[in-house]
């Protein structure tokens, strides 16, 4: 697939580098010489200097045999005005664009975005996409990632295994044969560990395979018993009564605003530096607490009550003082979660003492995956640094799958199937599970197996 990015920062970067891994054939547009020698020295692709708005740039850059087109340069001007251009003058059949205007975003102007209008397919909204990350956290508390896949039906979970936890150096079978033990199987714990990171390195465990302190696991769980789940791993953790938000933009915002609309028993509170942004904030909202003044002041932190709060998250622009908002949260005895753009902050995160940390471009990213590959995948997340996807797919009457047994599928060695929904039921299957139409399926993937997983869930070789 040939595929334009604009913008070469930090997220059109990310995004670049794991399509040139998957095999798609990429240019990248960006005004900056100094971006774009960064990106050529980590990515081996085609670059464009230019303003990705101009059409004789787009042109230079192949927009008339592209498939699609990623605007997620820091203008959402610029990434509009690029769809309109890729749209108008050389038909490429997809467009997405990244925009953080709150007023872009307002479903109010929803109809704004067609063919007929601004021809954009999909809208990414990072700051909006990392609020909902965090609130999902905030209902399984522990959890370092809380992602959900079939409408919400199964959760993702992504949990380390800590002393605490009841099952280390328990084999993965006998773990099975304890969430199954139970006769009735309504009553059996629908979940499953899909992979395994260990020193950085992700893999598809075996039955025999055990779990070590240190251990970064990926889950699949029915939504229903992600509470036991958690149990099962030794996180019972105390429901999340009150937090400190320290970053009144766009995600701090929408975070406390979602709360307040869906989660109205967590008491927040909101420390924002710039005065301006503070009165609009809490002009916004009703029932939050907004104080104006640095979230690194103690008296301030006082005042917010940091002392009964839960939990401190750390959403400021800037990596280092997030990173230090973290050591004030460990000072006040208080859990954090933070923001970091930099990777290399969140390989450090054990040394620095980060409770966790979010990372923009990995949520972006995903967001994105699901209208890139091929057949019908429904729903996809990257994981370990874009090592594998958790992906989503369904089962049509074309698929190869049909009438296969999970022992017969042929499925590459680096695809793991974790759940299955079959009519209105999530099993666990096992060999002898046969693959139906219409079955919905839940698998961890290898990068490197990507292709070999869509050709067959795969429907057409077009868009």
């Amino acid at each position: 697939m040939k595929i334009i990015i604009c913008g070469a920062g930090k997220v059109g970067t990310s995004i670049a580098r794991h399509l040139v891994e998957q095999g798609s054939d990429v240019t990248v547009i960006d005004s900056s010489q100094k971006l774009i020698d960064d990106l050529r020295e980590k990515v081996d692709l085609k670059t464009i200097i230019g303003s990705a708005s101009n059409p004789s740039v787009l042109k230079n850059a192949g927009a008339e045999e592209s498939d699609m087109i990623i605007a997620v340069t820091l203008q959402d001007e610029i990434n509009m005005v690029a769809c309109q251009m890729a749209h108008t003058f050389f038909r490429i059949p997809r467009k997405i664009a990244r925009l953080r205007t709150e007023d872009f975003l307002n479903p109010i102007w929803r109809d704004l975005y067609n063919a007929d209008n601004m021809p954009i397919d999909l809208i990414i909204s990072p700051e909006l996409e990392v609020a909902r990350s965090i609130e999902r956290q905030l209902k399984a508390p522990g959890a370092y990632d809380v992602v959900p896949f079939l409408n919400d039906e199964i959760e993702l979970l992504s949990l380390v295994i800590s002393e605490k936890c009841p099952l280390v150096d328990t084999s993965l079978i006998n773990i099975h044969e304890l969430f199954q033990e139970n006769n009735d199987t309504k009553k059996n714990l629908r979940a499953s560990i899909l992979g395994i990171s260990r020193d950085e390195k992700l893999f598809i465990p075996k039955k025999q395979d055990t779990l070590t302190q240190g251990d970064h696991v990926y889950i699949l769980v029915d939504k229903n018993h992600v509470k036991r789940a958690m149990s099962a791993f030794g996180y019972d953790e105390k429901p999340i009564k009150k937090i400190i938000i320290i970053g009144g933009g766009n995600i701090g915002f929408n975070l406390a605003k979602d709360l307040e609309k869906y989660q109205s028993d967590i008491s927040v509170s909101i420390v924002e530096n710039d005065e301006d942004r503070s009165k609009y904030i809490a002009d916004q909202l009703s029932n939050t607490l907004v104080l104006n003044g640095d979230g690194l002041d103690q008296d301030l932190l006082d005042e917010a009550n940091i002392k009964d709060a839960d939990l401190l998250l750390a959403l400021t622009n800037d990596d280092e003082t997030n990173i230090i908002i973290s050591a004030v949260a460990r000072k006040n005895k208080c859990e954090s979660i933070i923001i970091v753009n930099n990777s290399e902050y969140n390989k450090l995160k054990d040394v620095l003492g980060i409770s966790k940390v979010v990372d923009p471009r990995k949520i972006t990213v995903s967001k994105i995956l699901k209208h890139i590959h091929k057949g019908k995948i429904e729903s996809v997340f990257a994981i370990d640094n874009n090592q594998a996807e958790i992906i989503h797919a369904q089962v049509l009457k074309s698929s190869k799958l049909i009438n296969k047994t999970i022992e017969d599928a042929e499925f590459p060695n680096g695809l793991r199937v974790g759940l299955i929904k079959k009519d209105d039921n999530i099993i666990i299957p096992d060999k002898e599970t046969k693959i139906e139409i219409h079955d919905e399926i839940l698998f961890l993937c290898m990068s490197d197996d990507i292709k070999k997983a869509e050709e067959l869930f795969q429907v057409r070789n077009e868009y």
